[in-house]
């Protein structure tokens, strides 16, 4: 499945008032990334790890991480169509800042006009 099917698909799921839909999709990325991140501080919390932490997760650990990203990438996909932009086009324009950043050495560091 590429990018923009995915956008496609999700996108006839999107149920949210017109008015609404920056803010409400706003949020809901904003809750979903906060339900990695706290499943993310209970596996450090219950884990004694050592090296890689991803390695040291089972599969229910990383099933559960995997269905929170889709979440996330269900409200970017959102946002994005919500904005007039595909989500091959996010894609496009993060890669390009990326290599950009990486030429200039800059890809560490903070701000957004690095």
């Amino acid at each position: 499945m590429t990018l923009n099917d995915y956008q496609n698909i999700s996108a006839k799921t999107a149920i949210y008032k017109d008015k609404d839909k920056l803010l409400y999709t706003a949020l809901g990325l904003a809750g979903e990334a906060g339900e990695i991140a706290n499943k993310v501080k209970k596996i450090i919390r219950d884990k004694d790890f050592t090296g890689n932490a991803v390695d040291s997760l089972n599969h229910e650990e990383k099933y559960a991480l995997i269905k929170e990203l889709g979440d996330v990438l269900w409200y970017v996909s959102a946002i994005a169509h919500d904005l007039g932009f595909s989500l091959s086009h996010v894609a496009d324009i993060n890669v390009g800042k990326l290599q950009s950043r990486k030429e200039r050495g800059v890809l560490q560091g903070s701000g957004d006009t690095r």
